[in-house]
């Protein structure tokens, strides 16, 4: 078998990740180059960006291999130092043409990203990188710098191209996406609503919520405009007060089951997502149950759950540690609290009838619940009108109307 050649990027981590990804491959041309596209949410991430970096480099061997992303952001020396790696290239330079291209990096930043698949089901849209805030867990602003905000127009108009090229469905991404503000310092409700007046998308979807940065415009939104799905995922993070304010997040329990009962109540068939971390510093039996408990209090049924995991610097890092079997079983608890809560939901779908987007290869798609539907044979890309006819643990089984 002939050696891989030509350009390959590898992902991992976040939306956005994949939305830069995309956006490089398209700047490499037919290049005999690797890149792995890296995360440092967690130590395992890192641990998975090494790995991916050895199984690149022993596919291809013959390729320039890169590094970027957060992880060689955070720790450019200690992956220039592998072997396996030619060059890194930090987050600030990865939209560069001239970078790519094997020129000194210059430090600019061109928004938005944009990962779309070839069959023009669904666009992930970057609109916003960089975070100002300090959580006491998170190396991410380190990784990504600054909160910069993707001009308005830029965003509208490139979603009106991919609109017109046949997608359905845009996905607005960021790190810290509701901190996108205008020229003129107008929140995401202002980017959202220009979205579905000045554009035809179908339907919108919004990535990872700050709670304490849904306003009452983009709440309006998020409860009222049919285009904008009825699936929100919100950063929660934990449901103790004393392990927030420890966290140093911006919102607390309160507000956060305040949140989800006015979204309910407006749209009774929103579905809720949330991240969650299991065993922050300090976390007793009593604050653990709290988070637990949120799940119920906040009907979540799509979780996504995180073990603590320390990163150097952190303030965190320094606090008193939950011994690690101690946070894989509270995560463990949490992971299957969430997907008996998931099943239930899904077994309440029975019978309803839901507009499902088909993705590749065309026997699945998802609902604007965000739930997995899964279908007779369809055309990728299309819309079609399902009813739930069955329903497992994980997912939902569709007849097309």
């Amino acid at each position: 078998m002939s050696p891989l050649t030509g350009p390959e990027v590898v992902n991992l981590g976040c939306r956005l990740n994949i939305a830069e990804g995309a956006a490089i491959a398209r700047l490499l041309g037919e290049r005999d180059v690797a890149v792995v596209n890296s995360c440092a949410v967690t130590d395992a991430a890192v641990k998975q960006t090494r790995a991916a970096i050895r199984a690149l480099r022993a596919e291809r061997p013959g390729a320039e291999l890169i590094v970027t992303g957060c992880a060689a952001q955070v720790d450019p020396h200690g992956f220039a130092a592998m072997a396996e790696v030619d060059r890194v290239i930090g987050n600030a330079d990865k939209p560069d043409p001239a970078v790519w291209a094997g020129a000194a990096a210059r430090g600019v930043w061109h928004a938005p990203a944009v990962a779309a698949g070839s069959d023009r089901s669904r666009a992930v849209l970057e609109v916003q990188n960089g975070c100002d805030h300090a959580c006491t867990f998170c190396v991410i602003p380190a990784g990504r710098g600054p909160a910069r905000s993707a001009d308005a127009d830029a965003v509208v108009a490139r979603a009106a191209a991919l609109v017109a090229d046949g997608h359905r469905e845009l996905v607005l991404t960021g790190v810290d996406l509701t901190s996108w503000r205008s020229a003129g310092g107008a929140g995401l409700g202002v980017l959202v609503d220009r979205l579905l007046r000045d554009t035809r998308v179908e339907r919108l979807r919004l990535s990872s919520l700050d709670p304490a940065e849904v306003d009452d415009r983009l709440f309006d939104l998020l409860a009222h405009e049919a285009r904008v799905q009825p699936h929100v995922h919100l950063s929660f993070q934990a449901g103790d007060d004393m392990v927030l304010k420890r966290m140093r997040r911006r919102h607390s329990r309160g507000q956060a089951v305040r949140l989800v009962e006015r979204l309910k109540a407006a749209r009774p068939e929103a579905a809720v997502g949330a991240d969650l971390i299991a065993g922050f510093p300090t976390e007793t039996d009593a604050m653990f149950a709290n988070t637990l408990a949120l799940l119920d209090e906040c009907d979540v049924v799509h979780a996504h759950v995180f073990p603590y995991s320390a990163k150097a610097g952190t303030p965190a890092a320094r606090m008193p540690q939950v011994p690690m079997p101690v946070r894989r079983a509270r995560a463990a608890a949490l992971r299957d609290a969430a997907g008996a809560r998931r099943a239930r939901w899904l077994g309440t779908l029975m019978g309803s009838r839901q507009r499902v987007l088909v993705e590749r290869p065309g026997t699945s798609g998802r609902a604007g619940n965000f739930a997995v539907v899964r279908l007779p044979p369809s055309p990728p890309g299309t819309v079609v009108a399902a009813r739930v006819i069955a329903a497992t643990d994980t997912d939902l089984e569709g007849c097309i109307e």
